[in-house]
């Protein structure tokens, strides 16, 4: 992971992000193909960083990953403060219903799907894409640790608990067997349009026309249900990671593609529970142990996968990380092991 680090976003990241956006194949409503909205959400970014206030709010954060030597954005990774500020986070839960018959001498247990807002007020990570030639060499985890370090260094701009929502299963047309087993028939439109629609304009046209009643998951077809809680192919690797962070799928699915959504208490995620803050004494390690290194709050953050040498609460870390981050010896760190 040489010559790689994480930064704020800029608004020169829109051709970027767009060219990444492009690469994603649908049903990645947190990086839509749209320069507009691109642009829209690389704004609200620049207001975010610029905040004073260490508050919570409708806010959102994009963080690049550069490479250092040709200025390349690579990958891309979001961190929403609290979601369902400016209309409802809706997600469908996944319950079961058990009545029993005694004329029978049976109980029957049918699952249901509920459309709720349990998640509103929290705080999300998404928006995680890595350019499909560099998924190698650890950078994906450098980029999805380095929101929890974020978090860690702006702690009071964030809630107490994070989610993180998986994309659902997609078929080869671009298609989800979930949205066309539920929801596509009371929208009329295809989930590709959906989801556009959603990326661009918010979701409120789901509390508009989605019925408000559960659904037994029994009258779907089986291909909608056999994806229920299923992430999509290549998000898998995102969900050990989550796993690995301490998440957990609660039973929460998203009401597009029936993906799965992760959630985590904010202080017990393993990134934020474990990172440490050192004063740098010196640029030379040579051994000690592989991890993240950050400095910097807000615009000014920045991330690397280095060697840290830890010594009685300072640290010393390798010249080239301190090179991408900046730092010399008296500076302020915040490192956490691989």
């Amino acid at each position: 992971m040489s010559g790689f680090r994480i930064r704020a976003s800029r608004a020169t990241d829109l051709d970027s992000l767009y060219e990444m956006a492009k690469l994603t194949g649908g049903g990645f409503t947190n990086l839509p193909a749209d320069k507009d909205a691109l642009a829209a959400k690389l704004t609200r970014s620049a207001q975010a960083f610029a905040k004073a206030e260490d508050t919570t709010g409708d806010d959102v954060y994009l963080l690049m990953l550069e490479k250092v030597e040709t200025g390349q954005v690579i990958g891309t990774g979001q961190v929403f403060s609290t979601i369902g500020n400016r209309w409802p986070f809706y997600s469908y839960r996944i319950g079961v219903l058990s009545q029993a018959s005694q004329e029978l001498g049976r109980t029957f247990r049918a699952e249901m799907l509920s459309l709720t807002t349990d998640y509103e007020g929290t705080t999300e990570v998404g928006g995680l894409f890595l350019h499909p030639r560099e998924r190698a060499g650890g950078l994906g985890l450098l980029l999805a640790r380095s929101r929890y370090l974020f978090i860690r260094q702006h702690r009071q701009r964030f809630a107490d608990r994070v989610i993180a929502e998986l994309r659902g299963v997609i078929d080869e047309a671009g298609g989800s067997p979930f949205w066309d087993g539920l929801a596509g028939k009371f929208f009329g439109m295809s989930f590709q349009e959906a989801d556009q629609f959603n990326a661009v304009h918010g979701n409120q046209f789901i509390a508009d026309l989605m019925p408000k009643h559960p659904i037994y998951t029994a009258m779907l077809p089986d291909t909608a249900r056999a994806v229920m809680g299923m992430p999509h192919p290549t998000g898998r690797a995102a969900m050990r990671m989550l796993e690995g962070e301490g998440f957990h799928h609660e039973g929460y699915i998203d009401i597009f593609d029936g993906g799965p959504t992760m959630a985590a208490q904010t202080d017990k995620i393993r990134t934020v529970r474990d990172a440490k803050t050192a004063t740098l004494v010196a640029t030379d390690a040579a051994g000690g142990q592989k991890g993240l290194i950050a400095k910097g709050r807000l615009e000014a953050f920045v991330c690397v996968h280095g060697t840290i040498e830890e010594k009685d609460g300072d640290a010393v870390i390798d010249a080239e990380s301190a090179s991408l981050l900046g730092v010399t010896a008296g500076d302020e760190i915040v490192h956490v092991a691989r």
